[in-house]
């Protein structure tokens, strides 16, 4: 997913789940900031390196592809942009397929409910990141956030099925590789990562094969995803993205005090029932950038103005705060959650028994052994 649906979406969905608008818009805000908040971002303000959300293409790039190096990348995108389904999946294969397959990415999971419960109780900042990752199991299932070529890879296989009236037509898609070039919808041409055989390439992280086919909310297709076995898939992201939207109302409504638990499959259908129409319309609008469309009905459902994203908007408060106030700022709280997300899925990922995000140690029963960052969490934990 991108700004349209992280930003101005999660704004909508915040105010449909009974958040004020400035308490939406930092919200959206956050939801966000998860597109943005990389290593490089976090240099420059001086902020916790372990907080880092997302990674650049020229960080990717630069990035080592060791057991280390793969366990960063894992920890970041397996936290924050694709949330594993099934982390004791039973499949058949080496121990080395099984973890891979493992960190698969897929809607109403187990960590989905540790994650929307990690943000009950904390920071607004907690409950966009929430978002944002509850959002991305909806746009990215059925990749993984690590690097693997049996796990991520695609082939030639990919048919468009466009709605026409009441029915539907197909037509196969063609995939670019320069990074130049903008997808162009009205050919079928998009752009994707090059094919590498080895298996840790980034080349084959996430949905890079795929392109950015996941993240347009009017896409529907079908293809062949490598760890099927090449077993045909068909991907709605219409309906996928109606079901993400409806779902963090519901989870904004857990989070607000409104119901006294979060459950898997619930989506609060009935408080769009009078915008669904309007809604579908803009996921269905065949278009890579939604954000007009997103803001207008925003805007609309509150009569006030939504300013647009700006990733240095809270830059000064952080970096002018001395260092006993920089976690009350608006950054400080996106950070400190942040850090809990990931030490959370990293936690659940090595319990499992699979080490591609790295190690996790209980600092209840063997004290604090680890990255500096992680400080905090003890800290904070040990005040309440």
């Amino acid at each position: 997913m991108q700004e349209d649906f992280h930003y101005y979406a999660t704004y909508s969905a915040a105010i449909l789940a009974g958040f004020s608008h400035e308490e939406s818009l930092d919200i959206g805000y956050s939801a966000q900031m998860v597109d943005w908040c990389t290593r490089t971002f976090l240099s420059k303000i001086k902020g916790p390196q372990s907080a880092a959300t997302t990674q650049l293409q020229l960080e990717l790039v630069e990035a080592r592809t060791d057991a280390v190096g793969i366990q960063d990348i894992t920890r970041i995108w397996s936290s924050f942009h694709f949330l594993p389904y099934d982390l004791y999946a039973d499949v058949k294969g080496s121990r080395s397929y099984r973890n891979k397959y493992r960190l698969i990415c897929d809607t109403n999971g187990d960590l989905l409910i540790d994650t929307v419960n990690l943000a009950k109780d904390k920071s607004l900042q907690a409950i966009g990141l929430a978002m944002h990752v509850l959002a991305d199991t909806w746009a990215h299932r059925y990749f993984a956030g690590t690097p693997s070529v049996v796990i991520n890879n695609t082939n030639h296989h990919f048919y468009e099925i466009i709605r026409d009236g009441d029915s539907f037509s197909e037509r196969p898609l063609s995939f670019m590789h320069s990074l130049g070039k903008g997808d162009d919808p009205e050919k079928g041409m998009y752009t994707a990562t090059i094919f590498q055989f080895d298996e840790n390439s980034i080349m084959s992280l996430g949905h890079g094969r795929a392109g950015h086919l996941p993240d347009y909310s009017y896409m529907r297709y079908r293809y062949l995803p490598a760890w099927g076995d090449f077993a045909e898939i068909i991907k709605d992201n219409p309906s996928d993205y109606y079901h993400a939207f409806t779902q963090m109302i519901y989870a904004m409504k857990y989070l607000r005090g409104i119901y006294p638990s979060f459950e898997k499959e619930t989506y609060d259908t009935d408080a769009v029932a009078a915008y669904k129409e309007e809604i579908m319309e803009i996921f269905e609008k065949r278009q890579t950038d939604s954000c007009e469309d997103w803001k207008a009905f925003g805007e609309k459902l509150t009569g006030k103005q939504i300013e647009p994203f700006d990733m240095w908007k809270y830059q000064d408060e952080y970096t002018e705060a001395g260092e006993d106030e920089k976690d009350d700022t608006f950054l400080g709280r996106f950070f400190i959650a942040a850090l809990s997300q990931k030490s959370m899925v990293t936690n659940k990922i090595y319990k499992s028994g699979n080490k591609l995000a790295g190690y996790s140690v209980d600092f209840d029963k063997k004290g604090f052994k680890g990255i500096k960052d992680y400080k905090k969490l003890v800290d904070i934990k040990k005040k309440r």
